[in-house]
């Protein structure tokens, strides 16, 4: 007999089991040297794409993890090598989707993650969608990455931040929706091209359609992000501000309802599926007179 794998309870894990198999708070650096290499030997259990099934429970979520990506191969090797052990240890049944941007056109977030979406779910029949950029390592493996009732916020503490949320409304760095929360909300916007702005748009989407963002307490909801220079084109978009004024009427048209994009890869690599696509660049700004 297959059995459940353990839930939360009232914020606790509901076996003393799977208690057993968390470690609770972890040291998380990255002054070591990390490679490939060294990541797949960590790790003989996950199967190529970088798909895990938990051999001894029926996980209730069937979880893709899906990463944006560009130019961003030195803190891949970090996030595989500390997340896949997490996720093992969670009991969790996943697949890890890198989603890279190809060309040096504005990179585009939240595009990107529907893209990953979309590929997912034409790879497995996945019920559960994580979201997370590639430079936030969990601090604490007993915040589970799989779905819950209400869309959920994963990264609510992290050390840029001084371990706290930085506003009532933020949904940055990692979230989570299932995919009937998903489809509720049309997906991601299309539109925000540069840094800023798509989580705030998010955040307004679940409100708009009658969710709440679920958060883990502050003490497990802790993260630390890998260091790093303001990465090229991807500037802060000056339209952000207004476009979220504005969710509210553009969110029916602007979504994964409305989605195009051109594949140019889907690879399977030991520790994860690489995608590569072309998004497109932004509309030109109208002109000033």
């Amino acid at each position: 007999m297959v059995l459940a794998c353990a839930a939360l309870i009232g914020g606790h894990l509901s076996t003393r089991a799977n208690t057993c198999m968390l470690m609770g708070r972890l040291l998380i650096e990255f002054s070591s040297q990390m490679t490939m290499e060294r990541v797949q030997k960590e790790n003989p259990n996950v199967t190529e794409g970088g798909r895990y099934t938990p051999p001894d429970c029926r996980p209730r979520w069937k979880v893709a993890i899906i990463i944006p990506f560009r130019h961003r191969e030195n803190h891949l090797k970090y996030w595989l090598h500390y997340l896949h052990p997490i996720l093992r240890r969670q009991k969790i049944d996943y697949g890890i989707y890198i989603i890279n941007q190809l060309g040096e056109e504005t990179f585009n977030r939240a595009k990107l993650l529907n893209v990953g979406y979309t590929e997912a779910l034409k790879d497995a029949e996945y019920d559960c969608f994580i979201f997370s950029d590639v430079d936030l390592i969990p601090m604490d493996d007993r915040n589970l990455y799989h779905c819950y009732d209400q869309p959920r916020h994963f990264a609510i503490a992290m050390d840029k931040f001084g371990f706290r949320l930085p506003y009532a409304g933020y949904f940055g760095g990692v979230s989570g929706l299932s995919k009937k929360q998903f489809l509720k909300i049309n997906g991601f916007p299309n539109e925000y091209w540069g840094w800023g702005g798509e989580d705030d748009d998010i955040y307004n989407r679940i409100t708009l359609n009658g969710m709440k963002v679920s958060r883990p307490d502050v003490r497990i909801g802790r993260y630390r992000m890998i260091k790093h220079e303001r990465d090229k084109h991807n500037e802060p978009n000056p339209q952000r501000f207004n476009k979220i004024q504005n969710t509210k009427n553009t969110m029916k048209k602007d979504g994964i309802s409305t989605l195009t994009y051109r594949l140019l890869q889907f690879k399977r690599y030991a520790l994860y599926t690489n995608i590569s696509v072309e998004i497109g660049k932004p509309p030109p700004r109208p002109i000033k007179g």
